[in-house]
């Protein structure tokens, strides 16, 4: 057996664990960190909404040895007081965005570029998009979302309880709000890809979550009959005995990801592939974090707060308590025992050859003889 599954089979028997929920305060904190700094950057920032959503002209150029830095600055001359950009695709081609141009200053723009570039006219693709098109896109993109939050929380309310349902919930949000803040800082262009890969991490995100949450609920079942264990104590070791499966799991999800994002994206200059791969990456990353550091975690304050739990803290706290009186004890009987087995050895080494006997034993020795006449 590998050392890693032979360190899972050890985590999912409770041999070894790391104490996630007792430092709790630690990954609430490194959360609220990442959280607020997604947020700062949202604010200042923002997100750089694509031609998609804001309306305007695409151009895409045949191979061309002109620099995005130069093609951008011959775009934005070519329509004053319009934002362009610019991504090179593979081959060498090119993608110009030029936000808020109609048909008619798209022409004229088009023979602009194709001068600056020196490439034909006809070579250079022109396609117009209205904004009404990205607003409807966003429209049904937050009605997705939000139909897919109302039926997660019902599915785990009935399928495990409300504490989960809440808990999942929050974690979800969690990782949308770090996507959404790494684009802000990131710069990259907000697509109909984004929208997809924002949408597709909500099922990875949640898919760790439920997989924990699953083997709480079976290792928690009928808790309150037991005084060894603690509900966060269980909930402790359901993360350990997962621990290595959501390791895996996110691990082997993330690696054709980084290959989108970092090859496909990076290297080989697909301009959407960059949109999906980067919300894919990120959202699995922060997904497997919060199922882990967040999701459970605050299940386990939420359960704390009932009486019920509290009374098994009571008593589990109390049995270790006795148990460790007891110990005490006996260890004390033990070393008492040990002390006075010492003491005797010491009087008995003392003495060397018959123990000298008493004047009337010996008398009483010598008036009675074995045998013969008085």
């Amino acid at each position: 057996m590998s050392k890693l599954g032979n360190l899972g089979a050890r985590l999912y028997r409770g041999e070894v664990g790391y104490d996630f929920i007792g430092k709790r305060k630690i990954w609430y904190g490194v959360s609220i960190l990442i959280t607020i700094t997604a947020i700062v950057g949202l604010a200042v920032r923002g997100l750089n909404m694509g031609i998609e959503f804001s309306g305007g002209a695409v151009f895409t150029t045949p191979k061309t040895s002109v620099s995005t830095a130069e093609a951008q600055h011959s775009a934005e001359s070519a329509a004053p007081g319009h934002q362009a950009t610019v991504q090179q695709l593979g081959g060498g081609a090119l993608r110009i965005q030029i936000s808020g141009l109609d048909t008619k200053q798209s022409l004229p723009v088009q023979e602009e570029i194709a001068k600056d570039l020196k490439v034909p006219v006809k070579d250079v693709n022109t396609q117009l998009v209205g904004p009404s098109w990205g607003e409807q896109i966003a429209d049904k993109a937050w009605l997705g979302l939000g139909i897919f939050m109302v039926l997660v929380v019902l599915y785990l309310a009935v399928a495990f309880e409300w504490r989960m349902a809440v808990a999942a919930l929050v974690a979800l949000i969690h990782d949308l709000t770090i996507t959404v803040g790494v684009y802000a800082l990131v710069g990259f262009e907000v697509t109909p890809g984004t929208v997809i890969g924002l949408l597709t991490i909500l099922g990875y995100s949640l898919y760790d979550t439920v997989v924990v949450f699953d083997s709480l609920k079976e290792a928690s079942k009928d808790i309150t009959k037991q005084s060894r264990f603690t509900y966060s104590e269980i909930a402790n070791r359901s993360i350990n005995g997962t621990l290595v499966r959501s390791i895996n799991t996110t691990v082997v999800a993330l690696l054709p990801v980084a290959g989108l994002l970092f090859v496909g994206g990076g290297v080989l200059g697909a301009g959407m592939l960059n949109d999906i791969s980067l919300a894919l990456f990120v959202g699995l990353a922060a997904g497997a974090y919060s199922s882990i550091f967040i999701a459970t975690p605050l299940v386990a304050d939420l359960k704390n707060r009932e009486p019920q739990m509290k009374a098994l803290a009571t008593r589990v706290a109390a049995k270790r308590a006795s148990a460790a009186a007891k110990e005490a004890a006996g260890q004390e009987g033990t070393d008492s025992g040990a002390d006075d087995g010492a003491e005797d050895d010491g009087e008995g080494a003392a003495v060397i050859g018959p123990r000298p006997q008493s004047a009337s034993s010996r008398n009483r020795g010598r008036g009675r003889p074995s045998g013969g006449r008085r």
